[in-house]
Order: C-alpha cells, then structure tokens, then sequence
C-alpha cells in the first residue's frame, strides 16, 4: 500500500507563487517516478510534471518554464514549486504513482489563482 498527501494549496494572486507538497508512505521509495496532475472545474484531468529515478522531469507545455517539480529522497517528499500563475492553473492538483501494478493517487489539495 502506498499512501499520498497533498499540502500547501490556497488562494493566491496571478502572478504569485505556491509550492505544493506530496508526502508519500508505504510501499514506495526514490526508485519510484513520482508526477503531478490537475482538474479544473468540468474538465478532465491533466499530466502536469513528473520525475523519474535520477532527478529526470519533464512538463506539460502549459507550465514549462514556470513550474519546478523537484523531490527529497530522505523525507520521501514531492514538490512542485509553481511560480507566475495564471488563472487558468486554477485546479486541484494530485500526486499520484505507480508501482506494483497500480496507481496511487492523494486526496488532492485546491489551488485558486485570483484577485
């Protein structure tokens, strides 16, 4: 079993910055890619980052080059450092993670770009 928690959502300005954090336990470790996805109300879902064993990330066109996905091995922790929002990053965002033949996802934690 693999447990994720979400923190560090909130209502911010455009233009301002918040850094989310997963905190991943159980069955997991720095082996495993670890990503962020997010969903806007009456949309789908969507890939946001990921990172992958040796620190490797790649970014969804609409957050490259503002977002940061980054991870600290010791604290078994995910970041994603989002900076110049927009309102259209408006969503609650997800870890999420597969490992032993299925995803894990956490409760999600909202994130409100608005002034």
């Amino acid at each position: 079993q693999v447990q994720l928690v979400e923190s560090g959502g909130g209502l911010v300005q455009p233009g301002g910055s918040l850094r989310l954090s997963c905190a991943a336990s159980g069955s997991i470790d720095s082996s495993n890619a670890m990503a962020w996805s997010r969903q806007a109300p009456g949309k789908q879902r969507e890939w946001v980052a990921s990172i992958i064993t040796g620190g490797n990330t790649n970014y969804a066109d609409s957050v490259k080059g503002r977002f940061t996905i980054s991870r600290d091995n010791a604290k078994n922790t995910v970041y994603l450092q989002m900076n110049s929002l927009k309102p259209d990053d408006t969503a609650v965002y997800y870890c999420f993670t597969y490992t032993n033949g299925r995803m894990y996802w956490g409760q999600g934690t909202q994130v409100t770009v608005s002034s």
